[in-house]
């Protein structure tokens, strides 16, 4: 009688896993043989449905967990997926990066198929990039040593040698990497190839190289390697390197049983050798290939979904193939704001009053992000922050775990976990012991890093907490193993402040609110996209990867001049035309015609409108672009308040003899009618009502809302 019970019980557990999924989510749960290719929009899910379906078919029986190997693009993404997959009871599937799981093969497959010690791995190149150039007697400082970085990194995933590097580098247009002509860097690059053997050592992408070769070479390994993982599972499909894409076709031995998942609207690392096609020709690659889309969008408000699919509306029909159109999920939320600025400090002071007024409501600062082109960009931003009293954390600095206090803190808990008799709760334990590394119960009042020190240690106190709720057994011990764990994937805690962010490193990751800054002509796009249109469309889908960071509030803003009292010579965006309530109808036409690679929309009345504010469905009839909502989705706003304020408009544009959307745009009426403020402070904040609309139309608007409705008429008796 057990077998048939265990049968029912493996039964109702992968049951169990596809319950909660939605039905597309399904289909990529149950898709478990065969090539398989998932195109996943932003916030659609994707590593849910890529979890289930690794628990699912380990439940069902057609995997083993230990033959599984999902591979991710940065280490936070694949400790996520092994603490999703542990949750649903598969605690042995490999999740780890491309660099991870072949340093681990090279490591353990080094003896037999090379013999003597593994190369020692290079954290950096910068030194040794330096020491190659010094050979050559090239000038170079520490920004040229930066960039000279990179091609080397682009040369190496792109499979290319020193003597291969000079047409490809011709043909692709790379300029002149740190200030030197593509011929010296093909010297540079063998240069430093020389240097990393006199050295004994090895880069990120010697890690995939030598593993490939020997994978190559060596049948035993690869046969080896083969047995261990039949099943494999790709994130980030769209940004799989030529290097990256050879070692997964070695890995599987033509074999069939790989899962992808991607975004094409999501590639923004073509720079670094990222290349889409490897997605988007996957089902012609694999004839037979299941494809799934995931389409419906958790994370972002209708309101950011519609403008994130009105951003890639406008792009030519060539730059969105199999793209995915967002249908939002969430309830609506406040229309994404558009403000210009003065100058960057207007604007940094701008966003730092804004974000206080986030804080104050109740959004806890770890979900507000500042988003911007160039690393550049930061230091007004936190300037203000600091003279608003805003704590912040700057992304893409210091790793979390390599933080001085946070080493130290961990050093502490170590050697308090022998004492944990369990008598008080985790909580309290790990605050005794981080208040003998300086952690307090209130933040200082201090600024900088004296702050920053102290929301490490927080951070490290809250995650005692969240382990406790999960856990109520959880102990100092099992504190310290999950972060050992968190530190041997990078996965960091959250600590509480202002994320200050690239628009690349801000990939992968969400927030309640989001402010996109520097929306200017030569940062979005970067200057030196500007004359190649491919590049132009790679800085539209990173600005489409800003947008779709916002769960709920979004603000998008620009600035005129650089400096205070400087030239106001500067544009917004081109990315904007035909997106900005109230947009001049000049300007947008003009940039268009000068080859911005833009795609119809015309000015603020037409743009306004194209994509539905519920589902972000595209618009075609006249009736339905006046509400900017399809008929299939009921409005989010009072219809009779919406009407009384189309009265009021109409009646004002004719006293003023201009057309009615020069007073407000239907959508500004929608998103009036939708907030219904009760004073001027509240209309301020509705997107497309500015300081000037504020004092000439304020004081009507805000009578038209507290009028009351007129009664209907009695029906006549007869």
């Amino acid at each position: 009688m057990s077998a048939p019970s265990a049968t029912a019980s493996v039964a109702t557990l992968a049951d169990a896993v596809l319950a909660s999924l939605d039905p597309e989510q399904r289909e990529v749960a149950t898709a478990l043989r065969g090539p398989v290719c998932v195109l996943a929009g932003a916030g659609t899910g994707k590593t849910r449905a890529l979890t289930h379906r690794i628990a699912y078919g380990v439940h069902s029986g057609a995997f083993q967990a230990a033959q599984v190997l999902a591979v991710t693009f940065t280490a936070r993404a694949a400790g996520e997926m092994r603490s999703r997959l542990r949750d649903l009871g598969v605690p042995g599937v490999q999740a780890r990066t491309f660099h991870a799981a072949a340093l681990r093969q090279l490591q353990f497959f080094w003896p037999q198929a090379v013999g003597g010690a593994v190369p020692v791995l290079l954290e950096h190149k910068a030194r040794l990039v330096a020491e190659a150039a010094s050979r050559l007697r090239l000038r170079v400082d520490r920004a040229a040593v930066r960039d000279l970085s990179a091609e080397v990194e682009w040369s190496k995933v792109s499979m290319l040698t020193p003597e291969t590097y000079l047409a490809r580098a011709r043909a692709a247009g790379r300029g002149t990497p740190g200030g030197l002509e593509v011929d010296a860097v093909a010297r540079l690059l063998q240069a430093y190839e020389d240097v990393k053997t006199d050295r004994g050592a090895m880069d990120f992408e010697d890690v995939l190289l030598l593993t490939a070769a020997i994978l190559e070479e060596r049948r035993d390994v690869a046969d080896a390697v083969r047995r261990q993982y039949r099943h494999f599972v790709v994130d980030e499909y769209q940004d799989v390197s030529a290097l990256q894409q050879r070692l997964l076709d070695l890995w599987t031995g033509g074999r069939d049983d790989v899962c992808v998942v991607g975004d094409a609207s999501q590639t923004i690392y073509s720079f670094a050798g990222a290349d889409p096609s490897h997605l988007l020709e996957f089902p012609r690659r694999h004839p037979g290939a299941t494809v799934v889309k995931l389409v419906r969008d958790y994370r972002s408000t209708p309101q950011v979904v519609a403008l994130a699919n009105g951003l890639l509306d406008r792009a030519p029909a060539s730059a969105t193939r199999a793209r995915v159109q967002l249908v939002a999920q969430r309830p609506a939320g406040p229309a994404p704001s558009f403000t210009g600025y003065d100058d960057d400090v207007a604007e940094a002071a701008g966003v730092a009053a804004r974000v206080k007024g986030l804080l104050a409501a109740g959004t806890p600062a770890s979900e507000v992000a500042v988003l911007y082109r160039t690393n550049g960009q930061s230091e007004p931003l936190e300037q203000a922050l600091a003279d608003a009293g805003i704590g912040y954390l700057l992304r893409g600095g210091e790793r979390f775990f390599a933080r001085q206090e946070v080493r130290q803190a961990v050093l502490l808990l170590r050697g308090a976990k022998r004492g944990d008799d369990g008598t008080e709760p985790l909580g309290a334990v790990v605050r005794d012991v981080l208040a003998t590394a300086g952690w307090t119960p209130e933040p200082p009042a201090a600024s900088g890093a004296v702050r920053d020190r102290w929301a490490s240690l927080q951070a490290l106190a809250a995650l005692a907490d969240d382990l406790a709720a999960a856990r109520p057994d959880a102990r100092l011990p099992d504190l310290v193993a999950e972060l050992d764990e968190r530190d041997a994937a990078q996965h960091a805690p959250a600590v509480e402040g202002v994320t200050l962010a690239s628009l690349h490193a801000a990939k992968g990751l969400e927030w309640d609110a989001v402010f996109l800054v520097g929306l200017t002509e030569g940062l979005m796009p970067i200057s030196f996209s500007s004359d190649d249109p491919d590049a132009v469309e790679e800085e539209r889908r990173l600005l489409y990867v800003g947008v779709t960071r916002a769960r709920e509030h979004l603000a998008l803003s620009w600035t005129r001049a650089r400096t205070p009292g400087g030239r106001a010579g500067r544009t917004p965006s081109r990315f904007l035309d035909g997106l900005r309530p109230d947009q001049p109808r000049d300007g947008s036409a003009s940039r268009r015609s000068a080859g911005s690679g833009g795609r119809g929309g015309g000015g603020g009345r037409q743009g306004l409108a194209r994509t539905c504010r519920g589902c972000g469905a595209v618009l075609s009839g006249a009736g339905e672009r006046k509400v900017g909502r399809c008929a299939e989705c009921p409005p989010t706003y009072d219809e009779a308040v919406f009407e009384r304020l189309r009265a009021w408009r109409t009646s004002t544009a004719s006293e003023a003899k201009v057309p009615a959307y020069v007073v407000f745009t239907d959508a500004t009426l929608v998103a009036i009618a939708e907030l219904g403020p009760s004073d001027a402070a509240g209309l301020a904040t509705v997107a497309g009502v500015g300081p000037a609309k504020l004092e000439r139309y304020g004081d009507a608007v805000l009578g038209v809302l507290a009028a009351e409705p007129a009664s209907e008429p009695a029906a006549p008796t007869p």
